[in-house]
């Protein structure tokens, strides 16, 4: 075993559901934020009416995570739905498939907060 592993801050998955508008302090981005400037692996999944905020220059948030370090990710079924396949997101922005956030939701390690 990886003496080290004792050592690791345990992995964030943020997901954010709610559109940029349900609360436009962030606060929910800005703890994503926080958790990566504090040197945690996060990845904001952004999905339902979140993606919006994954848009090019829509959210300084979502900017400002990708700046600290953290991943942003953004479901590609509700980009679809959205009709937002090909919108500009933000650089950095990696679109995932269900399949891709079902293996992290499973992994053992990982700290998963719903929004």
């Amino acid at each position: 075993m990886d003496p080290n592993i004792a050592t690791r801050p345990a992995p964030h998955l943020l997901v954010e559901s709610k559109g940029p508008w349900a609360d436009p302090r962030g606060a929910f981005l800005e703890d994503a934020c926080t958790l990566a400037r504090g040197g945690h692996h996060v990845q904001l999944l952004c999905l339902q009416d979140a993606v919006a905020a994954a848009v090019r220059d829509a959210s300084p948030h979502t900017r400002a995570l990708l700046e600290a370090g953290g991943e942003l990710w953004v479901d590609d079924f509700s980009l679809a739905q959205r009709g937002m396949t090909g919108v500009a997101l933000e650089p950095g922005a990696r679109v995932v498939d269900m399949a891709h956030t079902a293996a992290r939701l499973l992994e053992p390690d990982v700290r998963v907060v719903w929004h």
